[in-house]
């Protein structure tokens, strides 16, 4: 069972589900109700939705687009104009598509547009005093750094996971931070640090999700395309991993961050929407020299399974703590005080529930789906989370919950695939690049 209720949380939806569009989808709905949805099936009705500048270059180029709460983003870059993979539980005709994107930022760059994501600038004096007690871990309080964090709720469970940018006054703003999140966490962590304001906090927070579009360029050479458009110095020791910077892509204002989600080298360019196409033409002038090539989210969703990073309210779930989760390195529990962090010390003394792991699943007909059941000696034990193929490792990916008696490397299970049990083994997470040194230059 799964206890998490996100599912039917109507904060889900942001601001463009009005009555015209929830409509539309209701009888869309109706005229399918005795059809499956397949992964990975986002049906016409009410699209599109929300769009950046460079939506109808993309389509122009013949991407295939994902929907990612309302937004259309690239899922992957069609061979041909007739090209339309059949829907499945199996991996698809796309399959080999989405392994010469992966293979391209692995050896190259690629370029990709992440719309939508969710970006909230935070500024007062109180700003990183409120930010540590939102947060279970060490909250970076440097000038043009990044970190990561998770946010959790009152009973110590894991709430959020989000970045946090801290940008230095400039022409553009005071000293402020970035706080960013999955775009569908919008309305759902507004509401949340909104709500663990207190009276008389020099604190403001304000939303940018509309105003700003995310490019992201992954690969060895994405130092060499960066250096091309920017006249900022991007060698690492000027600019290292987990670096924040306000600079200018050709003409076009923007701020890169340091990260990956790849586990390749990687900048993210944020870029307010009026300055998008043009930050758009100067980096792929300066990406033909290096092999830049796009890729889409279904790459980016294989690289990630590869790297052990989560998706928020795939494998990040408010059933089971930071602990459960496997994020015990961000978790410090020696701060003076957090929200969650009662419960949470009661959660550490009483023990694990479930464990988090990383497996590799025996079958190359299909990925293993969110929900599917990990079965040893005929009896449940648990439930995937997430599941994709690993181009650059070979490998069948899955993330599950599992009993943590059986969370060791090598421990052996089953997965329940659509009525057949196929085997799996655990396996330490991030198997591609275990170190992290390509995504620290």
């Amino acid at each position: 069972a799964q206890y998490d209720t996100w599912v039917i949380d109507p904060r889900r939806f942001t601001g463009h589900t009005n009555v015209e569009l929830t409509a539309l989808k209701a009888i869309e709905d109706y005229q399918n109700e005795f059809r499956f949805h397949f992964p990975r099936e986002h049906r016409p009705a009410g699209r599109p939705a929300k769009t950046t500048p460079l939506t109808p270059i993309f389509a122009a180029e013949g991407a295939e687009f994902t929907v990612v709460n309302g937004w259309e983003r690239v899922d992957y870059i069609k061979p041909s104009p007739d090209f339309h993979p059949t829907l499945s539980f199996n991996f698809d005709e796309a399959f080999d598509v989405i392994g010469a994107e992966v293979r391209n930022v692995q050896e190259n760059v690629g370029l990709c547009e992440v719309n939508g994501f969710n970006r909230f600038e935070i500024t007062g004096a109180d700003r990183h005093a409120f930010l540590d007690r939102m947060f279970c871990g060490a909250v970076t309080k440097r000038p043009g750094r990044v970190g990561l964090g998770y946010l959790l709720n009152h009973q110590g469970m894991v709430k959020g996971e989000a970045t946090i940018a801290n940008l230095p006054a400039s022409d553009r703003g005071p000293d402020r931070v970035w706080y960013g999140s999955a775009a569908a966490s919008e309305t759902h962590d507004m509401d949340w640090l909104q709500a663990h304001l207190t009276e008389g906090e020099d604190v403001t927070i304000r939303s940018l999700t509309n105003d700003q579009t995310i490019l992201v360029i992954a690969g060895p050479k994405a130092r060499d395309v960066l250096s091309a458009c920017s006249r900022a110095d991007w060698s690492k020791a000027a600019f290292p991993w987990l670096s924040a910077r306000e600079c200018f892509i050709g003409f076009a204002p923007a701020t890169v961050l340091g990260v990956s989600f790849s586990g390749e080298l990687a900048y993210e360019i944020h870029v307010p929407n009026a300055s998008l196409y043009a930050a758009y033409l100067a980096l792929r002038a300066a990406g033909e020299a290096f092999g830049m090539k796009m890729f889409g989210a279904r790459a980016v969703d294989s690289m990630r399974m590869e790297k052990g990073f989560m998706h928020w309210k795939a494998d990040l779930l408010t059933e089971f703590d930071p602990f459960e989760t496997s994020l015990d390195r961000f978790i410090k529990l020696e701060k003076e005080n957090f929200i969650g962090k009662e419960a949470l010390q009661q959660r550490a003394d009483e023990g694990l529930r479930k464990k988090l792991v990383s497996l590799r699943v025996n079958a190359t007909h299909a990925p293993a789906h969110g929900g599917s059941s990990v079965i040893v000696n005929g009896k449940v034990v648990g439930t995937v989370t997430s599941g994709d193929w690993g181009y650059r490792t070979d490998m069948n990916l899955a993330y599950a919950f599992v009993d943590p008696e059986l969370s060791g490397e090598g421990t052996t299970m089953q997965i329940d695939m659509y009525g057949d049990l196929v085997n799996a083994t655990v396996i330490a997470p991030s198997p591609y690049n275990p170190d992290y040194l390509l995504m620290r230059g």
